[in-house]
């Protein structure tokens, strides 16, 4: 059998060769230009699958990631004004020492009146503009009270004092994992506002007020209040490390995500990222096939069977 040789099928062929060279290199081209090896889904044809796959899993970690960052800072925020009533307690419990050690009572109710309202404020911090103890009644001042005054005046019940619910804040920082962060104001401020009350029902009572010299019956119940305070105080602290648990626990899952994006980032990259290497060595070849089926054409012009039979 012989193969018939026309110039109609010689153009077929090489032409054809040059146009796959030509793809080729612009696809080589792609690469180089990206770094990536296609440019949607259906250029990773198996692997799409697996690809949209990882990419949901990636999104929903940097979802998480975001969320933590702001609740880090939250809880952050929260630590400085727990800490800030831990210390009006521990401060309370100091002025009173310091009184019973002098037996000075001058400035005793101005200093606890200064502490009051350190704490007050305290329960009464904000973040991003919402309070962070009034549960969800976030656009309400959960501790209304300025003054000792306002601790004993009628009906001169301390859970009146609060105006928080009791809804309390939970986050999910992880797939496998709920932290409670909400921490309510009363149940922070509860004690604490009833030992202020007692020291100013006293103040207000048959033994005071406290000034001057400090009588007998006062230096008794200021030593009465001590462990009060420092079991307050200690309380207090508690709710202070209770938080700092929960910062801790979302520093070791923020270390975990940042893994576990890392790898995934990785498991991609092998899919989409392409051999740098490689993809210039192919495209200096396809450039060369492009050059090499071009010469090949043009060299087919003048090689036509029409010329051959002039």
């Amino acid at each position: 059998m012989v193969t018939r040789v026309t110039t109609t099928g010689n153009y077929s062929a090489v032409l054809a060769n040059l146009l796959a060279a030509q793809q080729k290199q612009m696809d080589a081209g792609d690469k180089v230009s990206t770094g990536k090896n296609g440019q949607n889904l259906k250029d990773y044809a198996q692997k799409s699958e697996l690809l949209t796959a990882m990419r949901s899993v990636q999104t929903r970690l940097v979802g998480y990631s975001d969320q933590n960052s702001l609740l880090s800072d939250k809880l952050s925020t929260q630590d400085t004004a727990l800490s800030r009533v831990a210390d009006a307690a521990g401060s309370v419990r100091q002025i009173m020492a310091d009184a019973l050690a002098s037996g000075r009572v001058d400035t005793l109710v101005e200093d606890i009146q200064a502490q009051l309202s350190n704490a007050v404020e305290a329960l009464n911090a904000r973040y991003g503009g919402k309070y962070l103890f009034a549960g969800g009644q976030v656009d309400t001042q959960p501790v209304n009270v300025s003054a000792l005054s306002d601790l004993t005046a009628p009906p001169a019940i301390v859970a009146n004092l609060f105006a928080n619910d009791t809804f309390k804040v939970t986050a999910k920082p992880d797939d496998a994992t709920t932290i409670t962060t909400g921490m309510l104001a009363s149940d922070i401020g509860t004690d604490l506002l009833t030992a202020f009350q007692a020291f100013q029902t006293f103040n207000e009572g048959v033994d005071g007020p406290f000034t001057g010299a400090m009588t007998d019956n006062q230096r008794t119940f200021l030593e009465s209040q001590l462990s009060t305070w420092d079991q307050t105080r200690s309380d207090l602290t508690i709710k202070v490390a209770y938080n700092g648990t929960n910062q801790k626990r979302l520093e070791t899952i923020a270390t975990d995500l940042e893994g576990r994006q890392n790898t995934l980032t990785g498991m991609i990259a092998d899919i989409t990222d392409a051999d740098m290497a490689g993809a210039a060595a192919q495209l200096q070849q396809s450039q060369l096939a492009v050059q090499a089926a071009a010469y090949v054409f043009q060299s087919l012009q003048s090689s036509s069977l029409i010329n051959l039979l002039k």
